[in-house]
């Protein structure tokens, strides 16, 4: 059974970069998809930006598509959030999850207590 663990959240100004990692327990298997997403107080949860491991597809929301990447380390069990350009509305608990269907699947997983991302000046 995959664990994730999420990591690299952080207190940023308006404009700056942060890069997120997603790490599993093991090896992820490549028919797994991987997807970001966040909830900020008061709102539901947000799917920021999926990967399909088997072929390296993306998707990312309107929201950020642009500003941040998805992306595996193909020597190491992670998947990294590169986030740039960042404001006030991308701060929300950031999580990873993870799919054996597709990156549309609305019942994604999640391990862990999530990141911390805040935006602020």
């Amino acid at each position: 059974q995959l664990q994730l663990a999420e990591s690299g959240g952080g207190l940023v100004q308006p404009g700056g970069s942060l890069k997120l990692s997603c790490v599993a327990s093991e090896f992820i298997p490549n028919y797994y998809h991987i997807a970001w997403f966040r909830q900020a107080p008061g709102k539901e949860r947000e799917g920021v930006s999926c990967i399909t491991l088997r072929d390296g597809s993306t998707r990312y929301s309107n929201s950020v598509k642009g500003r941040f990447t998805i992306s595996r380390d193909n020597g190491r069990n992670t998947v990294y959030l590169q986030m740039g350009g960042l404001t006030p509305e991308d701060t929300a608990v950031y999580f990873c999850g993870a799919s054996r269907s597709s990156c549309a699947d609305p019942n994604f997983r999640s391990w862990g207590q999530g990141t911390q991302v805040t935006v602020s000046s």
